[in-house]
């Protein structure tokens, strides 16, 4: 106690404690195997830390009770209906029925001895007692199965402390110990800090590696959950270590584009300007505004109270964060520049094929993946991935065939990929179904058919005939020209029903490969 500050509402331990009331049992006792009937009750121990100096840094206790048991509205602890543990069901509901024990003449008067012979309230609902311990003093809760208990850490010593905990039940008119728990909290006079960085089109961005000619977005935590700095005047210096200068900004998300690959060392301070007790009047004047400048860590000026004019004083407390990061190229962007049906020997009206054309920029995709949903994008009928095993060259296009069930309106999301990089498309595909006029055409191209097997029979007849005729020679004939046309036609009737033919066109040399 000594050796630390007066906690607002706590006593010293170097008072007498009164065992008799509150036993002090140490770990390994035996007692405690007999303290709590049907098993052993857990206590959980948590806190909000780590939490700035003059802030409020509270704890939560929450007890586990043994199997089957659980606390009731009326605060007794009973049996779970239905529950079976190692000894059975018992025939008694109550594990500890306390409302009894309340209309006990004995403790009927509203009042009880706490530590030391000070009474103290008695409410029917508050079966035990948590008896808070840190920094040489103690603090004791009424409570539940769950307390929380908060502390202003103004008074609190910098650096990591320990919180313990022993938790009593009423046992009519004494307590018996049934838990001990301690943790570990810290109070610091920086801010504690943490940066979410995210990025579209990044495959993982908790392993830091990040793409070029992206921004990435930085986001900056502040662990303050007592609100204390809500008040207070923050600002954000950046530095992303590629030599693009220093930002400054009083908002707490920024965006950043690296435009080089390599490794680039981040860094930021946060500054908050808090309240702060003024200083003894001294000859010195005052500052009359808070510094924008970061200070060295640890340095006086960081401690340093400050007064504005209106005679309030203030402090800067800095904070802190450092990564690394690594970037690298990577997919930036997808597109679906075009969508046709595949026309096959044989229709198949049941599994139509859709050939889409892709181009992306960035990087060449190691692999395409293709989920097939409902319209609404929310069920997902189809998933099917390939690895890219085409030379695409220095440019990114390439087809992907996908089969459909049937007619209807579906969803398409399209994601091309590498090791670092995943960039997402979306289109909605229209598949018709067999519709009176697809029957027609098909009638049409049979007519066809048959006129120009009709005109080769014909061309073939005349081309016999002038076999075994006698050569003459015409002038200007016209014959050979309309044998040309007459042959010329049937091929391009031939090739209307054999859509697999491929021409040998230069032009169709540079087509995308087909995954």
């Amino acid at each position: 106690m000594r050796e630390h500050k007066q906690l607002n509402g706590w006593s010293s331990d170097e008072n007498d404690w009164n065992e008799k009331l509150y036993p002090v049992w140490k770990r390994g006792d035996s007692r405690w195997k007999n303290s709590w009937k049907g098993g052993r009750v857990q206590a959980l121990l948590t806190s909000d830390a780590p939490a700035l100096v003059g802030s409020t840094i509270t704890f939560a206790v929450n007890l586990v009770f043994s199997r089957c048991q659980q606390e009731d509205a009326s605060g007794n602890i009973v049996y779970e209906k239905n529950c079976r543990n190692d000894t059975g069901p018992s025939p008694d509901p109550y594990v500890y029925n306390w409302t009894a024990w309340t209309e006990d003449s004995d403790w009927g008067n509203g009042t009880r001895h706490g530590h030391h012979g000070k009474p103290f309230p008695h409410p029917p609902k508050w079966n035990f007692v948590y008896v808070f311990h840190t920094l040489g003093q103690y603090f004791r809760k009424l409570g539940q199965c769950s307390v929380r208990v908060s502390i202003n850490t103004a008074n609190v010593t910098l650096g990591p402390q320990i919180m313990e905990v022993t938790v009593y039940r009423r046992q009519r008119r004494a307590y018996v110990p049934i838990a001990k728990v301690k943790d570990v909290y810290v109070v610091t006079d920086q801010i504690p800090v943490f940066v979410t960085m995210s990025q579209k089109n990044n495959r993982n961005s908790s392993d830091e590696t990040f793409l070029k000619d992206l921004p990435i977005t930085f986001d900056v935590l502040i662990h303050d959950p007592s609100h204390f700095l809500n008040e207070s005047a923050i600002f954000y210096k950046w530095n992303f270590g590629d030599n693009t200068g220093l930002f400054v900004s009083n908002n707490h998300t920024l965006n950043h584009t690296y435009v080089l690959n390599g490794t680039f060392s981040l860094n930021l301070t946060v500054q908050a300007t808090v309240p702060a007790p003024c200083p003894s009047p001294s000859p010195r004047p005052p500052k009359t505004t808070p510094s924008l400048d970061s200070p060295v860590p640890g340095g006086d000026n960081a401690l340093e109270p400050r007064e504005i004019p209106d005679k309030n004083c203030y402090i800067n407390r800095y904070g802190y964060f450092k990564a690394t990061i690594t970037i690298v190229e990577g997919i930036l962007e997808v597109n679906i520049i075009q969508v046709t049906a595949v026309l096959m020997p044989v229709p198949q009206p049941d599994n139509p094929l859709v050939d889409f054309v892709v181009t992306c920029q960035g990087s060449i995709p190691t692999e395409v993946c293709t989920v097939i949903s409902d319209p609404t994008c929310q069920v997902t009928q189809n998933t099917i991935c390939d690895p890219v095993d085409i030379d695409l060259g220095d440019m990114c296009l390439l087809t992907v065939r996908r089969a459909f069930g049937g007619s209807g309106t579906y969803c398409m999301n399209l994601t091309l990929g590498d090791d670092a990089s995943l960039a997402l498309t979306s289109t909605l595909v229209s598949i018709p179904g067999r519709d009176p006029a697809s029957l027609l055409r098909m009638a049409n191209g049979t007519l066809v058919f048959v006129g120009c097997m009709a005109i080769f029979v014909t061309v073939i007849a005349l081309l016999v005939y002038k076999k075994h005729k006698e050569y003459k020679p015409i002038e200007n004939s016209t014959g050979i020209v309309v044998r040309g046309k007459g042959l010329n036609v049937f091929l391009n009737c031939a090739k209307m029903f054999f859509p697999g033919y491929q021409e040998k066109d230069p032009l169709l040399k540079n087509q995308p490969g087909i995954l």
